[in-house]
């Protein structure tokens, strides 16, 4: 299990950045590497020099930038610095306040400065050094490298000698191309959390018949996709003693296990072959943070702003396979243990924070049925399309990425149609401040109604089920709650609408204000909507109904429906479980989207003058065809008179 590196680094070229105090080597350093011998005269400060990419076994080029160590030259260091992807800061093996200097001063900067690259310690003049007064370098690094964390590689060198240039700007570009960091936590010499998830995921790709260990052809097949070249059976055998002698359950009768194969990898970059590690993840697509590259992930660009993306049937019965795969006592419900299993090899759980943390619908015990699983699913779907093919290949589809995600008819056909084809739909929730808005939200969820609910809520949030409306097919509703305050901004956004299927406005009905305020802000929409072009279905719904309501609320909004064409308010009491199959009738509502557009007076207008302006221009077409036809007529009558005379 073992290969020279030809993975993909997503680098064109690596820039190093060399600094460090007066006389300690930088520029004699830089002129070695490149001319291949020591320079008699070496200017202050050299221009950029640049390294074939032949010069290296990643094939990648170098550009080194040298730095002046001046006060007056220091905004143009800085910049430099901020610039770089590795730093090579460099001491003078034969003064020791040089070497002092590195924790006192230049490290502290590279902090200060926030430059968050690889850096590389490099003792120059090695050739001059006192042997007689020198300890190991072990000792002088090993309290340095413990200190500042960013320190990837030591190493001393001298350019008159020509001992081990080259190798500090190979080092340099190792850094770059294969970091330590995102692998391995030098502190407590353990592979990185998220590099565990990815060799994971990779050894169950591996692991075709799914027992849990890699036999001798499933490893050979490993070593040929990530190195393009077999093991040998006398290899593979070395390989499984090598395990078996460090870690018990690190080979079974099977095979390789999990443990032996994560054991492998720690392996190989305690012994600093990072590159082999970094080879097998880039093949398997990953990028430096360890989550699977772009190219990697063909979710379709080319889309309306009216457009949203959904999971295919093929994905779909991907998830339930998975759900109960990982429902493992088989209570059709997977509980927080199984979950975190379930995403053990994704980088991280991405339904731990909002806006998907408590947007699903999950049993007292906070467990996941079926139902809640798939409808998270359909939320991270449509939005953040990317985030949710990344996280169903990190859980194991093995199928065309492309056949997971499918994009939905523009919305402005479906309603030349008359009917939608999407099996998600999202409605957007106005109101005013406790008019509802979350409380009705938490009732698509089958949660309680709480008196403690929050009022105040500033930002987003979202709800998802699954609704079965009278008569009709199940369909995913996403509840988006806007919050009152953000009303403004959202509408300064052209496209704000053209995601949303069907509008709701909320208003407590006991409370005249929270009438008023919900009326403002459906025309408000309504105008944005016709503006926009991209009106859509409205529907006011009445809350708390178990109130006696606000006489003038009741009169003033049908006829604000019968001016509008939209229909009555819907009343609903959260409070008395009294929902009068609101969540049904926005689903049947966004089914048929040509009805229910709210149409205002100037609107209306507008309309009339488009069609006056349609029937106008018909009209001198129609006229303008007669008078062409006439003087064709009249021309053929003409000719054949002038033929009978």
């Amino acid at each position: 299990m073992s290969g020279r590196s030809s993975s993909y680094s997503g680098r064109t070229d690596v820039r190093v950045v060399v600094a460090g105090d007066p006389g300690t080597g930088k520029s004699s350093l830089i002129v070695a590497v490149a001319a291949e011998s020591f320079p008699e005269n070496v200017p202050p400060v050299l221009p950029p020099t640049r390294l074939p990419a032949d010069i290296f076994p990643d094939l990648v080029p170098v550009t080194i930038i040298d730095t002046s160590s001046s006060l007056e030259s220091r905004g143009k260091r800085e910049q430099e610095l901020r610039r770089a992807d590795v730093v090579v800061l460099t001491y003078a093996c034969d003064q020791p306040m040089t070497l002092t200097r590195l924790s006192t001063y230049w490290l502290p900067e590279l902090r200060q400065l926030q430059v968050k690259v690889p850096v590389i310690i490099v003792g120059c003049k090695l050739d001059l050094r006192d042997d007689i007064q020198s300890v190991s370098m072990e000792q002088i690094m090993s309290p340095l490298m413990h200190q500042f964390r960013e320190i990837e590689t030591c190493i001393e060198c001298s350019a008159a000698a020509m001992v081990q240039v080259p190798e500090v700007f190979y080092f340099a570009q190792k850094a770059v191309l294969h970091p330590t960091a995102p692998l391995f936590d030098q502190e407590r010499q353990t592979l990185q959390p998220r590099c565990i998830s990815a060799l994971r995921r990779i050894f169950n790709l591996c692991d075709r018949d799914m027992d849990g260990a890699l036999n001798d052809a499933e490893l050979n097949e490993f070593q040929v996709k990530c190195f393009n070249a077999p093991l040998q059976p006398s290899e593979i055998v070395g390989v499984k003693r090598v395990v078996q002698e460090k870690i018990q359950d690190g080979v079974n009768h099977l095979g390789l296990t999990v443990t032996g194969f994560l054991f492998l990898h720690a392996v190989f970059i305690e012994k600093g072959r990072l590159e082999t590690t970094w080879a097998v993840l880039r093949k398997f697509g990953y990028n430096d943070d360890l989550k699977i590259r772009d190219d990697f992930l063909p979710v379709p660009s080319r889309r309306a702003p009216d457009q949203t993306v959904e999971l295919t049937s093929e994905a779909l019965d991907f998830l339930r396979g998975i759900f109960r795969l990982f429902d493992r006592d088989k209570d059709g419900v997977l509980q927080p243990y199984e979950l975190d299993e379930l995403f053990c090899t994704a980088p991280e759980n991405p339904w731990s924070e909002a806006p998907y943390k408590h947007a699903a619908e999950r049993t007292d015990l906070g467990n996941f049925s079926l139902n809640g699983f798939l409808s998270q699913w359909a939320l991270m779907t449509l939005l953040d399309p990317k985030r949710s093919l990344a996280n169903l290949l990190y859980i194991g589809y093995s199928g065309d990425p492309a056949s997971a995600l499918r994009v939905t008819r523009r919305r402005k056909i479906d309603r030349k149609k008359k009917k939608a084809e999407r099996n998600v739909f999202q409605c957007f929730v106005f109101g005013p401040k406790s008019s509802g808005k979350s409380a009705l939200l938490n009732s698509l969820l089958g949660r309680p109604f709480s008196t403690s609910q929050n009022t105040s809520i500033t930002s987003e949030r979202f709800s998802v089920n699954a609704v079965n409306p009278v008569g009709g097919s199940k369909k995913t509703l996403i509840l988006r709650e806007i919050p009152e305050d953000g009303v403004k901004k959202f509408l300064s956004n052209k496209d704000f609408l053209a995601g949303c299927d069907v509008a709701v406005f909320l208003y407590d009905c006991s409370d005249e204000y929270s009438w008023k305020r919900s009326r403002e802000l459906l025309l408000d929409v309504a105008r944005h909507g016709e503006e926009s072009g991209y009106g859509v279905p409205s529907l006011l719904v009445a809350t708390k109904d178990d109130l006696d309501p606000f006489p003038m609320a009741v009169q003033d909004s049908m006829r604000v429906c019968r001016e509008l064409g939209i229909e009555a308010p819907i009343p609903v009491s959260v409070k008395s479980d009294d929902l009068n199959n609101v969540f049904g009738r926005i689903v049947n509502v966004a089914e048929h989207p040509h009805l229910g557009i709210p149409e205002t007076e100037t609107g209306r207008e507008r309309k009339h003058l488009e069609q006056f302006i349609n029937r106008s221009l018909i009209c001198v077409s129609v006229g303008a065809a007669a008078t062409f036809l006439g003087l064709a007529a009249y021309r053929a009558y003409a000719t054949r008179k002038n033929t009978s005379s």
